[in-house]
């Protein structure tokens, strides 16, 4: 059994959840088995142990589980993406595609400094709209996107090769069919 194998059985799947026809990867399962979150976050850093990272940047909510542990593991400092209004002090802010429309994200301003090379962690790339976004915003405070990491890849919906498009790499640790 590959290590890709064994991360995919403590993945729960949920049909019909947010809406029939969907099938739901729930990471929460993995993130509750100690041996399969940690083997996760080893298989994340992996390409990028003993390389300078300087931050490491989660998309809430379970890209702030992942990336805090990320972080940790390659001695970087973590930077929150968050929804909009979530930041106490000044953010900059990017309006990114959803499934069903036009949300926005934001980071504090002064999280990162031009030139620092960053890491972007999340739990699964799907169709790549909130991920394109958190790279337009890093790079728009002058981040290195050196990386973009998931757990979980849907390649049908296309949202790491739109990544990749954008000279971002991508780490995937496992892919599921379809949506």
């Amino acid at each position: 059994m590959t290590i890709a194998d064994d991360l995919k059985a403590s993945v729960r799947a949920i049909r019909d959840y947010p809406k029939p026809g969907i099938i739901f990867r729930d990471i929460t399962t993995l993130l509750g088995d100690a041996r399969a979150f940690r083997r996760a976050v080893d298989q994340l850093v992996q390409p990028w142990a003993g390389s300078k990272i300087d931050k490491v940047a989660g998309i809430e909510a379970r890209g702030f589980i992942l990336g805090g542990a990320v972080a940790h593991q390659v001695s970087a400092g973590f930077v929150p993406i968050r929804k909009k209004g979530k930041l106490p002090h000044t953010t900059v802010r990017i309006a990114y595609s959803l499934e069903y429309g036009l949300d926005e994200m934001e980071m504090h301003a002064d999280a990162v400094k031009p030139g620092e090379r960053v890491i972007l962690i999340d739990d699964l790339i799907a169709t790549g709209g909130t991920a394109e976004g958190a790279v337009k915003l890093l790079r728009q405070i002058g981040a290195e996107v050196v990386a973009a990491c998931f757990i979980i890849d849907l390649p049908d919906l296309g949202g790491a090769a739109k990544l990749r498009a954008m000279d971002v790499p991508v780490r995937t640790l496992m892919e599921f069919d379809g949506h």
